[in-house]
């Protein structure tokens, strides 16, 4: 086993194609693989599914990767100690729910990275891919939200993918709307007050079940709906069409402007906001200070730390 050997596994992993991976490594494609087909006749493993589509990891590939990802975080901090280097090209990957705080936190995290070199990045994206990225380790964090409803379901896909689920705060359902809309001034709603407007959701894709979605009472009829797939949009489809959603009720003017309203809603219903994290991997130094910017942040906002 040789450090570049397992530099390639995590490229490979990272990119999902071993022609992707060989040119980010400025190596052969031939090479590139045969290095991972050596690495794997050594541990007498199969890291990675080869498919027409590209490669995937394999159960074994994903805990293979989560101890090469170590050792070599291990070895840089290893050198630096050492040889007195500069801290090498930092990475880290989050994939969360559509919240601003995990942006706003993502923003400090990078405004606080000391080194000149860093590849980070973050995926707004659906509830069960934030699961699969971090079963995967294409991600080391994922964020995402628990309440009575859901979390009988998602904390058995859990388990069933080797994920831990760290509590951060309990927030109470807001809804956003814009600042113009016509129930802007009011200090409580309900569902019945919003009968009328459209109701914006995030779509979840080929697993659209009730469980995945990322609004609380999410088996509520509405008898206007659209889902969207992406921030932006919602929060124009709020200006243009009235529209409203339900969330944590935190906002952040810096990255949605002041134009948008976050009103409690009525309910007996909590949203649990927390962070997953692979039981088979530590988190990278990257990774933790991000939880810790989470953390100072969601206290800025009020919230007590669960």
């Amino acid at each position: 086993m040789k450090l570049n050997q397992l530099r390639y596994i995590v490229e490979v992993a990272r990119c999902g194609s071993i022609n992707e991976a060989a040119k980010k490594l400025y190596i052969t494609q031939p090479s590139l693989s045969t290095a991972i087909k050596e690495l794997e006749e050594e541990f007498n493993i199969e890291i990675f599914i080869r498919t027409s589509k590209g490669v995937s990891l394999t159960a074994e590939g994903i805990e293979f990767l989560g101890y090469a990802k170590q050792i070599l975080e291990q070895t840089k901090l290893l050198q630096q100690h050492y040889n007195k280097k500069l801290p090498s090209k930092q990475l880290c990957n989050i994939s969360t729910q559509h919240y601003a705080f995990a942006v706003n936190a993502f923003v400090n995290l990078i405004k606080k990275n000391h080194t000149d070199e860093y590849e980070f990045t973050l995926r707004e994206t659906r509830t069960h891919d934030i699961i699969t990225d971090v079963a995967t380790l294409r991600s080391e964090v994922g964020i995402l939200y628990l309440n009575d409803f859901n979390q009988k379901v998602l904390l058995r896909l859990l388990k069933e993918n080797h994920l831990t689920f760290y509590p951060l705060f309990e927030a109470d359902p807001h809804v956003f709307i814009s600042t113009k809309h016509p129930l802007s001034k009011r200090n409580l709603l309900t569902l019945d007050d919003l009968e009328d407007y459209p109701y914006l959701s995030f779509e979840q894709g080929e697993y659209n079940s009730f469980y995945f979605s990322e609004e609380i009472l999410s088996t509520v009829y509405h008898k206007k709906s659209i889902h969207v797939s992406d921030r932006a949009t919602l929060f124009n489809l709020l200006h243009g069409l009235n529209g409203f959603t339900i969330s944590t009720g935190v906002l952040s003017t810096d990255l949605n402007g002041s134009d948008i309203a976050s009103i409690p809603l009525k309910t007996e219903e909590k949203i649990k906001l927390g962070w997953i994290t692979s039981q088979k991997v530590q988190l990278s130094q990257s990774a933790q200070q991000y939880i810790d910017e989470l953390k100072m942040l969601i206290q800025q906002y009020g919230f007590k730390l669960m």
